[in-house]
């Protein structure tokens, strides 16, 4: 038992989970917003098969990242305790285990979700892998950037799971890039932006405050090699960017309909994230580090960053369901900042 939770952890779950919710919710959001065939047996079945594929083929990228990352993960306090640098599985080990278990989840969206879900999938670890652990990572400050992309695939895999199996259109190069692209709906690529530009702000903020930690193990990240003042401006940058593309989900899910519904949904949206861009604006260039190494307004913009994401998926959520479920989607939104807010007032803990 003690075993196979070490093997559970080089999947990272924690992360993989965050990044299964969004599929999911993609799922949902395509079953609510098509009304043509409502059918909560298949939205049950089309989460699993997201669920089940995702896990294993965002696992297994994790779990071959923990291969390569066996000489740096040691010399981080936020990484030295992971199975391969504690030396609880081999590293050899833990890369057959990530290529087996990624191989396994492409096969099985191919089978239960065709092949278009499937080559999104093998995209998502190629680009993980290949892209950003192997030639990014320890190369240039963009590595989080570029690198992105591949945690920002998994609404788009969730939404063609849920629109039912598709196939490659191999006939000639613009018909395959249609089979790849035709979503029927930007709500997936709305999603998949989303997470590409909150990816940056949201790592920086953890960056900040571990910077000294990846100065040591050579991951060139923006704190140290450009300057705390640089990084701050550019997660400025990126978390203005982020507000906009933040009022384009409510338009794209009401198809430009105004309505009471829409107005809601855009003001919660907007509401979410500056409450986030807030966070990232009251962060100081000499903030001062706290006993426990953090630095505090830095740490609660990492915190509010992962509340953020949340809550704009869950806002999408409600938009779909529209009226009591707008409703109460909005009222979980709104109660959950009030409770971070009040608990971090009270309490001092960032991640309140």
């Amino acid at each position: 038992m003690v075993m196979m939770i070490k093997w559970v952890q080089l999947t990272k779950p924690g992360v993989v989970i965050l990044l299964q919710i969004t599929a999911i919710s993609a799922v949902i959001v395509h079953d609510l917003l098509d009304t043509s065939d409502i059918s909560v047996s298949r939205t049950i079945e089309s989460a699993l098969i997201t669920l089940v594929g995702g896990y294993l083929t965002a696992g297994g990228s994790n779990a071959i990242n923990m291969w390569y990352d066996k000489d740096i993960d040691p010399k981080m306090k936020r990484t030295r305790n992971r199975p391969v640098p504690k030396g609880e599985v081999n590293p050899t080990d833990a890369l057959f285990f990530g290529i087996a278990i990624s191989v396994l989840g492409v096969a099985w969206f191919s089978k239960y979700a065709g092949q278009v879900a499937a080559f999104w999938a093998a995209f998502s670890v190629i680009f993980y892998v290949m892209v950003y652990t192997i030639w990014l990572k320890r190369r240039t400050v963009q590595n989080i950037v570029i690198g992105g992309l591949a945690g920002s695939t998994p609404p788009l895999i969730g939404w063609f799971v849920a629109t039912g199996p598709k196939d490659i259109d191999f006939s000639g190069i613009d018909f395959f890039l249609a089979s790849l692209f035709d979503t029927g709906s930007l709500v997936p690529f709305f999603m998949v932006g989303l997470i590409f530009i909150w990816t940056p702000p949201h790592f920086w903020a953890l960056a900040l405050y571990k910077s000294k930690e990846y100065e040591i193990a050579g991951v060139p990240m923006m704190p140290w090699v450009r300057g705390v003042e640089r990084t701050l401006a550019e997660m400025k940058i990126y978390s203005v960017i982020l507000f906009l593309v933040s009022l384009v989900g409510p338009y794209l899910i009401f198809s430009g309909t105004i309505s009471l519904d829409y107005l809601i949904s855009q003001i919660l949206c907007a509401v979410i994230a500056f409450w986030y861009l807030r966070s990232i604006f009251m962060i100081p260039k000499d903030e001062i580090p706290d006993e426990n190494g953090r630095l505090p307004l830095a740490a609660r913009s990492f915190w509010v960053s992962q509340l953020y994401l949340g809550l704009m998926f869950l806002t999408a959520l409600a938009g779909a369901s529209g009226g009591l479920g707008l409703y109460l989607g909005g009222t979980i939104s709104v109660a959950v900042i009030v409770r971070s807010e009040l608990e971090y007032s009270a309490t001092g803990n960032p991640f309140s």
